[in-house]
């Protein structure tokens, strides 16, 4: 495989990777938490709009899954208001998108022109047009890019990944997903123009291609504002032959967020629940007392950022989650919001 030819040399396995993540609300703040634990990263500099450290030091931010902690990043990371500028410096191997979705492809393109590697944030691409120009682009780099799709990573799901690919308990029969949350306040204001469709269902669908392939086509229901955003939906994955393959999800609930799934094979039920806490993974086989899958104890950030620096370091492309991955979940969501606004089934 060839070594990318940058600015910013491929890092030996020695040596650390070096970072720069770019936009530094949640999302940001979430890989900057993660990076620091990571033993073979080095966070060199740190980029946004509007919200930057002060004397080194980044406020919190809330999420649904984490809470506010503030960050001391130190005076040795660099602070860039110019994304140019900090695609200009040579000390810089990764950059981690982490902007709002409609800054994705040309920032993605211009880090790779630049010889970085990258690692952005779902959704990858907001429409077909910028999926083109990002797929030529990591087509043409040396370097990797990498949509952050972190249910491939996240414990449970990971591990329900290798049990369909095992087929631990027989085939599965059907499968239902479901992701549902308080509408995020960057949300309410409408700064994200895909909604939780693209927001937040897009992990499910993303991971439902994972697990199963392209769908052939898709049937969706749904709820939109009055902005003609989708704020809900439940769509029906067609597999001809099965198995039968429906995901919910919505940022409609007053409070808080839950995520799981329900697995049906032919010889046990396997369900996640995250209100479940330690137990959220459980197994029912007949005739058999329910068990609980003891899962490690880190989520889907860390794992989907540590496989990336470590195919960084190793200069090994990723496979898990790939560029073709994160333009497909877009054309998939992209089918059910056209189901739901036709009330037709979409074929892909």
């Amino acid at each position: 495989m060839a070594k990318p030819n940058s600015s910013s040399q491929a890092p030996s396995k020695r040596s650390p990777v070096r970072v720069a993540v770019v936009g530094l609300g949640f999302m940001g703040v979430t890989h900057l938490r993660v990076y620091r634990r990571l033993r073979n990263v080095r966070i060199v500099a740190v980029g946004g709009r509007g919200r930057l450290p002060v004397n080194g030091r980044l406020g919190g931010v809330s999420g649904n899954i984490q809470q506010p902690e503030a960050i001391e990043l130190g005076p040795q990371v660099k602070v860039y208001a110019d994304y140019a500028a900090l695609l200009a410096d040579p000390a810089v191997d990764v950059v981690d998108l982490c902007t709002p979705t409609a800054q994705h492809p040309a920032q993605v393109v211009a880090a790779l022109r630049a010889g970085k590697h990258v690692l952005c944030e779902k959704p990858l691409v907001h429409t077909p047009a910028d999926a083109r120009r990002v797929l030529a682009a990591a087509a043409a780099a040396k370097t990797f890019l990498m949509p952050a799709m972190c249910m491939r990573f996240w414990p449970g799901w990971s591990w329900l990944k290798g049990m369909v690919a095992k087929k631990q308990f027989g085939r599965v029969l059907t499968a239902g997903f479901r992701r549902v949350s308080v509408k995020p306040a960057w949300g309410a204001a409408g700064s994200h123009p895909g909604g939780a469709l693209l927001d937040l269902h897009i992990h499910d669908t993303d991971f439902v291609n994972f697990l199963f392939g392209r769908p052939a086509a898709v049937f969706a229901t749904g709820v939109t504002n009055a902005a003609g955003v989708v704020d809900h939906v439940v769509t029906q994955y067609l597999y001809p032959g099965g198995p039968a393959v429906q995901a919910e999800g919505g940022w409609l609930l007053p409070a808080g967020f839950n995520m799981g799934f329900e697995i049906v094979c032919e010889r046990a039920a396997v369900s996640f629940d995250l209100a479940r806490g330690a137990a959220a993974l459980q197994i029912t086989e007949a005739g058999k007392k329910t068990r609980t899958v003891r899962l490690p104890a880190t989520d889907g950030y860390a794992e989907e950022i540590r496989y990336f620096i470590d195919c960084v370091a190793q200069n090994r492309r990723p496979e898990l989650a790939g560029v073709a991955d994160g333009v497909t979940a877009l054309a998939i969501c992209r089918a059910e919001e056209q189901s739901i606004r036709t009330g037709r089934i979409v074929k892909l």
